[in-house]
């Protein structure tokens, strides 16, 4: 450190999150603050980061770049790559070559060797390949703690933090690193606080006019829809499904009451073991299959089954089969169709077939907003329904009122969907700092480091 300014890289930077909160929290105990480097592909995320921060050396894939063209640097930041551990990806791990990138981030420490560093991943990198299902953390975890903490020195704590409690309307569970070469940091202390959507959410917006809102807002009072998702494969009392609300054509009671019992039905393991497949998670059942269940005269059951089909709620297809094939990283699986079963109806809509999936209550909060479908995200405002916009959004992850995404909406919204929790990562250096400064001050480091409260 030189004339009290901590030095930092931020490394797979997203839209600059963990930078932001580390800022705040070391500029709050007294230290300038200087990144030396920022690593980021994504050319619209480059062009955000740009917009936002001034006068930064950019490199693109860190994969590229060489050790000696690193400036030296007192802290490194990196959230990670979340997809090889991530429940939205294929969780393979270090097996996937994304998650590899863990390695840069030890090539970087071991060469540079820097004070500390934090460290940011999804929640499902704590038990991500376990060895026994009773263990608390699994084997990706364990080898990452081990480099950090046996292979290049670094005293090393982790917790698992949830955006929620930390004022923000949205519920987002992530893992932080923390590690430094001189003592091990402490994350407990905090005090919970809870905010409602509300909150962050604007008012007066235009809102969507389409067929599909339409629809809804036809068949349910707006007040009803707090809080709904719209989906086919799945129910409860919160879901509605596309021919609750006639979008593909009106259907009578009784092909509701035939949809409704499809969709449990199709999910059920005993199903798999008649067709001689293995079991998936929502099964095409042959006319006999559902007669059994819905007990109907066979002319009536088919002219349902037909009319449903025709009207695209249901298709008509082969059940699927399980396929393993081995590559380079391992066991890959997928399903095909088989065509020497018979032909059944299945319900053809998933969750992200609607160009709305969830409505969010005001009075409660967001789900983990993910960059598939933070855009079907609908809140509602006077008499309709809006999407949210990119301002809310910033909101929900705590960024201050300053802050720009100059992009295209759809690249925005990925954007969010893979950023962090600023709160989050401001309590977490905060520790990071105090500690920092006592070390500073314990070791005349620099003159003018204020004494810490």
């Amino acid at each position: 450190m030189e004339n009290n300014t901590v030095k930092f890289i931020d490394l797979f930077a997203g839209l600059g999150g963990i930078r932001l909160g580390f800022e705040s929290a070391f500029q709050s105990m007294g230290f300038q603050t200087d990144c030396v480097m920022t690593s980021e592909i994504k050319p619209y995320a480059v062009e955000t980061l740009k917009k936002n921060f001034k006068r930064d050396y950019f490199v693109g894939d860190i994969f590229q770049v060489k050790n000696e063209f690193i400036p030296e640097f007192d802290f490194l930041l990196g959230g990670f790559p979340c997809q090889p551990f991530s429940a939205s990806g294929r969780r393979q791990g270090f097996l996937d070559t994304r998650g590899t990138l863990f390695f840069e981030i030890e090539r970087i420490l071991r060469d540079k060797q820097p004070y500390g560093f934090i460290l940011e991943n999804v929640e499902g990198l704590i038990k991500h390949d376990l060895a026994h299902k009773s263990d608390p953390i699994g084997r990706t975890l364990s080898t990452i703690l081990h480099t950090l903490q046996y292979d290049l020195g670094y005293n090393v704590t982790w917790k698992l933090f949830d955006s929620i409690d930390f004022g923000l309307p949205q519920s987002r569970k992530r893992i932080f690193i923390v590690g430094t070469k001189q003592e091990a940091i402490g994350l407990n202390g905090l005090k919970p606080k809870f905010s409602p959507l509300k909150s962050v959410l604007e008012s007066g917006l235009e809102t969507i006019k389409s067929d599909f809102v339409t629809k809804i807002l036809s068949h349910f009072e707006l007040k009803d829809l707090h809080g709904k998702s719209i989906k086919d494969k799945r129910g409860g009392d919160n879901n509605i499904h596309s021919w609750d609300i006639g979008l593909k054509g009106e259907v009578s009671k009784g092909q509701a009451l035939l949809l409704n019992r499809l969709f449990k039905e199709r999910r059920k393991k005993h199903w798999a073991d008649e067709i001689g497949i293995d079991w998936m998670d929502g099964m095409a059942l042959t006319f006999d299959q559902i007669n059994s269940f819905m007990k109907l005269p066979d002319n009536e059951l088919e002219s349902m089954l037909e009319d449903l089909a025709q009207k695209g709620y249901l298709k008509i297809e082969h059940p699927k089969k399980l396929v393993k094939e081995q590559n380079g990283n391992g066991v890959n699986t997928f399903r095909i169709c088989d065509e020497t079963k018979p032909k059944g109806y299945n319900i053809v809509s998933g969750k992200l077939s609607f160009e709305i999936n969830k409505i969010l209550d005001p009075e409660d909060i967001a789900p983990t907003l993910v960059a598939t479908d933070v855009s079907r995200l609908a809140v509602p405002d006077g008499d309709g329904l809006r999407r949210l916009t990119i301002r809310e959004g910033l909101r929900l992850f705590g960024y201050p009122e300053w802050y720009e995404i100059p992009t295209k909406e759809i690249d925005a919204f990925d954007l969010l969907g893979n950023t962090v929790a600023v709160p989050v990562v401001e309590f977490v250096a905060g520790k990071l700092a105090k500690s920092y400064s006592e070390y500073c001050q314990n070791h005349s480091i620099a003159s003018k480091i204020p004494v810490c409260s």
